[in-house]
């Protein structure tokens, strides 16, 4: 991606462009194919899988029947299946007197409720599937800590002499307090007053030993959010913040004071990008974020993460625990997406934070720019918020399409086909609606930014 954004004048757009058509097509290629797959089992026959809308580009047919396509507008997709009026699963009721007896057997309308159940439930199930699946592979890959505080690398930072730490030394205390593992190493650093180098015990080969080792949260930057401040001004994964508006920074909490005294002021950068020295001036902003005890706070930032001296040893997961984390690192999405749209609705939290096409593109190209590990999981993210939003019980969604089926097995019989028409009218409306208001904030925010 990175050869493509150094075109001239048009390279950043088509960096950002095929990123995401590259995020979407693969989370709306799992999802429809969630729906067709099952359908297929259950019986039912698929006329059209089309990725994207409007005018066709592209197609070809299967012994099946099914028309496999691409259309012009990569902005989602829709599997048709037979008896369906359009990709939504409406129908006509004239529409389905006119198709043979064989052919309304093979209907997603003449299937039996359940099947039809698991046909809608299937999109967003494969959703969540690959978000698992995407995030256990990550685990798999990256490791998870061995137990205890046990060290795998360690940093050099530019200008300080290197630790005399070891892979596979074991920490057991930090300026005298013990430290049972990376979070209690981390946290006591955190605790003290000045940010400064730490005197450590370890235990290597049997024996104990006391070094001193380079504080182990320096300004030190792990990763960039797309489109905030710090990507604005340039930062990169791996610079080192030497001083901030002229004041020398020993720690990340150090940056951390500074963006926050700066009441929003533009501020000049020191950073030690390899073996050169930049100056890179940056304006921090006022950002809503919601925390992970679920609570709103408006503070100011600049939009990065801070990265650590010491590495702890990583070992390879079982599979079954790569799955596991999987699942949490997805629930926790959910319940964090949840959460704020909570707050959306309550009005603690500004619609501002709603994210269109244009700000999905420039994150798939941020996200791209950083490398490919950064897109594979904006790819398990985003495929995890499309599972999510497609069951919102809202007409023309696989939610509202399930809400309807509940009805129809409490009560008997389906919706009337009038309410079914309103319903449906009713729930496109809210989703344009919600399409044009994350829209505008998208340009808004290429506007200002």
């Amino acid at each position: 991606m990175e050869f493509i954004s150094d075109l001239p004048v048009v390279g950043g757009f088509l960096s950002s462009a095929i990123a995401f058509v590259v995020v979407l097509g693969v989370v709306v290629f799992v999802h429809e194919y969630g729906h067709y797959i099952v359908g297929r089992w259950c019986g039912i026959r698929a006329e059209v899988f089309s990725m994207g809308f409007g005018p066709r580009l592209g197609a070809w047919v299967d012994r099946r029947g099914t028309r496999w396509q691409v259309s012009a507008l990569p902005l989602g997709g829709y599997v048709k299946f037979v008896g369906d009026t359009d990709g939504s699963s409406r129908t006509d009721p004239k529409h389905l007197e006119a198709l043979s007896e064989t052919e309304r057997a093979h209907s997603f309308h003449g299937a039996a409720l359940w099947r039809r159940a698991l046909t809608v439930a299937a999109g967003p199930v494969a959703n969540f599937i690959l978000s698992i699946l995407v995030f256990g592979l990550i685990a798999l890959w990256a490791g998870v800590p061995a137990d205890g505080a046990r060290v795998g690398e360690v940093s050099v930072l530019p200008g300080q002499q290197a630790s005399d730490l070891r892979r596979g030394d074991l920490i057991l205390e930090l300026n005298g307090a013990p430290v049972a593992d990376f979070a209690e190493l981390y946290e006591a650093a955190n605790e003290m007053e000045t940010a400064g180098p730490v005197r450590l015990l370890v235990e290597r080969d049997g024996r104990r030993l006391e070094l001193t080792t380079p504080f182990p949260l320096p300004p030190l930057v792990q990763g960039v959010e797309p489109l905030s401040a710090a990507a604005n001004a340039g930062l990169k994964p791996g610079d080192f913040i030497r001083a901030a508006d002229g004041e020398r920074l020993h720690s990340f909490g150090d940056l951390r004071d500074v963006v926050l005294n700066s009441g929003g002021d533009e501020l000049e950068l020191e950073v030690v990008r390899g073996d050169v020295l930049l100056t890179l001036p940056i304006t921090p902003r006022e950002v809503e974020r919601v925390n992970p005890d679920g609570t709103v706070e408006t503070r100011v930032m600049i939009g990065v993460g801070g990265d650590v001296l010491i590495y702890p040893l990583t070992r390879t997961p079982t599979p079954w625990r790569a799955l596991a984390i999987g699942v949490e690192r997805m629930w926790e999405i959910i319940t964090l997406s949840l959460t704020g749209i909570g707050h959306i609705i309550a009005g603690n939290l500004s619609v501002d934070n709603l994210q269109g096409p244009l700000g999905i593109a420039q994150i798939s190209g941020a996200s791209a720019a950083q490398g490919a590990g950064n897109l594979i999981t904006l790819i398990a993210v985003i495929s995890t918020a499309v599972g999510m939003l497609n069951l919102f019980p809202i007409p023309v969604l696989d939610g509202g399409h399930l809400l309807m089926f509940g009805y129809e097995a409490v009560a008997g019989r389906p919706p009337a086909e009038s309410i079914m028409r309103i319903a449906m009218s009713l729930g496109l409306a809210m989703v344009l609606l919600l399409m044009l208001m994350a829209t505008y904030n998208d340009l808004v925010r290429l506007l200002v930014s």
